[in-house]
């Protein structure tokens, strides 16, 4: 069953992008799924899926992010800097636990290699997997709380001097998630809200789960379902639940949307935005703060994709064309899957 929603406001061309939503849909297997588009604000939504709509409409039902919570890590991060309270060169260590001993690398951790996945931190404290094994396909994470986190931290031997190597890390920024809590004495749940999801309007944007019937429930492969995401002592890295229409919002934002009562938020969205990196074979590809920085024939786009047990979203924009796109769906990832590819086609290939 399909249903198409656009905004009270259309365009010309909203009538094309929900045809091209509806194509690009039946690539996408799940039982639930929401393709949304925004060009300079005007909204079309796509939602589907092999299972039957439930209570609340899916564009209006909270998905789980996993990694595409890391941008709303970062722009806190870079609020914060703008506001003064920390800064991107702060080490993660003193403000952390001031004067615990550790290991001279980790003493040299920033905030910024936190963040950039730059801070020689392996993707998961080593310790993380023998209570997380048995548990795989259910909770892996809830077991592993935020002290547990921190001990891992100041324990830690880096293999790499920080700064020299990108490595992709859930351990590294969930730390920054605890150290931005204990330099400014506030909750990370409460800090987010305050700095980033009430300024934005994000109304529908949390990092529990909600009322009963207001969350997507997650499906393994097979289609039998799976229990909603614990992230444990992870919450920076993995713990954000929007709905689609949310999604837009947060990725309006970086496209001069509506102007932010306060200039530190207009100054956070916009050094999230700026290349800041490079890695990989011949340093080809590029980084911000936060975002996956690609080129493609409109202009750079910048997007972070995510999953969880049993859910996939999709988070990414175009600057000089006004383009944003996100998705999410309720199947677990898996090899042969075409969500990814599907998003990222409708942010590269849309005219």
């Amino acid at each position: 069953m399909t249903d198409v929603t656009a905004a009270p406001v259309a365009s010309p061309g909203s009538t094309a992008t929900a045809r091209l939503l509806a194509e690009a849909a039946r690539a996408v297997d799940a039982p639930d799924l929401v393709l949304a588009v925004s060009r300079h604000g005007v909204r079309t939504v796509h939602t589907g899926g092999s299972a039957e709509p439930g209570p609340v409409p899916r564009e209006l039902t909270a998905y789980e992010l996993g990694s595409a919570s890391k941008p709303y890590a970062g722009l806190l991060l870079a609020r914060l800097v703008a506001q003064g309270r920390v800064r991107y060169e702060d080490r993660a260590a003193d403000l952390l636990a001031p004067g615990f001993p550790v290991h001279p690398a980790v003493r040299r951790i920033t905030l910024r290699h936190l963040l950039t996945h730059t801070s020689g931190l392996p993707g998961l404290p080593a310790d993380f997997y023998p209570q997380a094994v048995p548990r795989w396909s259910t909770d892996p994470y809830g077991g592993y709380p935020a002290d547990r986190v921190v001990r891992a931290f100041l324990r830690a031997r880096p293999r790499h001097r920080p700064g020299t190597r990108w490595r992709y890390s859930n351990f590294a920024v969930s730390v920054l998630g605890h150290t931005l809590a204990a330099a400014t004495g506030t909750p990370w749940e409460v800090l987010l809200h305050q700095q980033v999801l009430s300024p934005l309007g994000l109304a529908a944007t949390r990092v529990r789960p909600g009322p009963e019937g207001t969350d997507a429930a997650g499906h393994r492969r097979d289609g039998t379902p799976v229990p909603a995401l614990d992230t444990g002592g992870f919450t920076a890295a993995g713990a954000v639940r929007a709905t689609p229409l949310d999604l837009l919002t947060f990725l309006e934002a970086h496209l001069d949307g509506p102007e932010p009562l306060d200039p530190t938020l207009n100054a956070a969205l916009t050094d999230v935005c700026r290349p800041l990196l490079r890695r990989g074979l011949r340093h080809a590809h590029t980084h911000t703060l936060t975002w996956f920085h690609h080129p493609s024939p409109y202009g750079p786009v910048l997007f972070h994709a995510g999953a969880t047990l049993g859910q996939q979203a999709f988070l990414g924009f175009r600057p000089d064309t006004g383009l944003a796109v996100a998705a999410t769906a309720t199947r677990r990832v898996h090899r042969a899957d075409t969500f990814v590819a599907t998003a990222y086609s409708l942010l590269t290939e849309t005219p």
